[in-house]
């Protein structure tokens, strides 16, 4: 027994150095992204003189639009969205809302602000979905269609809008986000630059606690709630602090279901959507990849850090943990549909670099570090680890998360300025600070448990939908 208990006490011993190691290397990367995240921002603020968005926006020669709109149960916010993206600077547009199987009035909510009737309207692609019920066209502004469908999920919806939209780039939003006047216009610009690109995302930023009047943010603040700026920063950091990095390499997997542009035949060729999974935004996004590195053809997926796109964060703690549960579960989901890709020639530096760096630093992160700091704790009272070392570890652990924090501030600030105000430059301090203690462990905790779910249980979630309780954007305060 006594054997036993000594080879115990070993490994628990042993467990700290990788665990530091791993901490080390979670850092280091961490700084190799935000610097290249900051040098892509300089190199922005540098050009945007010299780009005439406001052109693309009017020009009779640029590329025209079709906004899909997956709305299911969204009569809070349906009318908000519509009219805020008819607000859009961009001359050929269109904005098809799906009404994916709805039960209460988004249809009513349309109807009434839109003034629907009736319409024949042949579909341009064949992507396989839900029973449509009708086509309904706008008599106020002949831009707006709505398609009512029965229920199959966002992801059904979303090729059912391809199915019906005219235009060769699709831009796919949620339902419940507000899109900033001249946003098209500047990811369009990405288009017609490089003809090269098939997709490109832009940055979702929290509306919560900003006054939104008829449709547009007319003041932003951050939110009042300490768990709503919390969220505020990991957006940050999620753009910012990451993809502006994997954009300029070229290696980016993933672009926000809550705003994306495409090309139309490419995400046809590609088959559209995902319905068997719960992620199917990033799910896309790597397939893609995958079906133009099959057949050799270029492949430019970006990131534009200034158009941006405002979304509701959740309010409560048991609706954010289960949105949390979903983007992780969808990301295990994404990466195990994949993993053929990994260290495959064919597929480059996505292959050799960003599919390794999401298993070993997103994906699996909760559980070495939740497992990790568990077993260090059991070492450290047995006394075979360092307390020297357990205390680096968790430093490194803070560390990591308030570096980032105050770095993508710094570059928010640099760049875009999109809170003037140092009250609320003060409040996102703040919060990148307090997120240290308690809330990235609970994190951490919710992550572990969705890992094990995608890991050993699959995927059971065809045609749902990943929905929270909304409000009207012009209940901000």
């Amino acid at each position: 027994m006594g054997e036993v208990r000594d080879t115990i006490v070993s490994v628990l011993g042993v467990i700290q150095w990788p665990l530091l190691a791993y901490m080390i290397a979670l850092n280091a990367i961490s700084t190799v992204l935000i610097v290249t995240g900051w040098r892509s921002v300089h190199r922005y603020v540098t050009m945007r003189p010299l780009r005439d968005y406001a052109y693309v926006g009017s020009s009779p020669l640029s590329m025209p639009v079709s906004i899909l709109v997956p709305a299911h149960n969204e009569e809070p916010t349906i009318v908000d969205s519509v009219r805020a993206l008819l607000r859009s600077r961009y001359g050929q547009l269109e904005i098809v809302v799906i009404n994916d199987g709805s039960t209460d009035e988004t249809i009513a909510a349309l109807t009434a602000g839109f003034g629907l009737v009736p319409v024949e309207r042949v579909p341009r692609s064949g992507l396989a979905t839900a029973e449509v019920r009708g086509v309904l066209a706008s008599t106020v502004d002949d831009r707006v269609v709505v398609i009512d469908k029965a229920g199959g999920g966002k992801a059904d919806a979303l090729n059912c809008g391809i199915n019906y939209a005219q235009f060769p780039l699709v831009c796919a939003i949620d339902a419940d986000t507000l899109l900033d006047t001249g946003a098209l216009s500047r990811l369009v610009w990405e288009f017609q630059s490089h003809p090269d690109t098939v997709a490109t995302g832009g940055i979702v930023r929290v509306v919560n606690g900003s006054i939104v009047e008829d449709g547009l943010v007319s003041e932003i603040r951050t939110p009042r709630t300490l768990l709503e700026s919390i969220q505020v920063m990991e957006y940050l950091r999620a753009f910012l602090g990451g993809r502006l990095a994997w954009s300029r390499w070229n290696m980016l997997l993933i672009i926000s279901g809550a705003f994306g542009l495409f090309r139309r035949d490419v995400l046809v060729e590609a088959g559209g959507y995902d319905t068997s999974t719960v992620s199917e935004d990033a799910e896309l996004i790597l397939r893609v990849r995958r079906d133009r590195a099959d057949r050799g053809l270029p492949c430019r997926i970006t990131f534009f850090p200034d158009p941006i796109c405002w979304t509701q964060a959740p309010n409560s703690a048991r609706v954010l943990a289960r949105q949390r549960d979903r983007w992780q579960r969808g990301l295990g989901e994404m990466l195990l549909m994949h993993r053929r890709m990994l260290f495959r020639r064919r597929y480059g530096r996505t292959g050799w670099i960003a599919l390794p760096y999401y298993w070993l630093f997103e994906f699996l992160e909760p559980v070495i570090t939740v497992v990790g700091v568990v077993l260090v704790t059991i070492g450290l009272i047995a006394g075979s680890v360092e307390p020297f070392v357990y205390v680096l570890i968790l430093a490194l652990a803070t560390a990591y998360g308030l570096f980032l924090s105050l770095g993508v501030i710094l570059l928010e600030e640099r760049a875009f300025r999109r809170y003037p105000q140092w009250r609320d430059l003060l409040q996102l301090s703040i919060a990148a600070l307090a997120e240290n203690f308690g809330y990235r462990q609970w994190q951490a905790w919710v992550r572990f448990r969705a890992t094990g779910r995608a890991l050993f249980r699959g995927s059971r979630h065809r045609g749902v939908w990943g929905a929270m309780p909304r409000s009207s954007f012009t209940s901000a305060p």
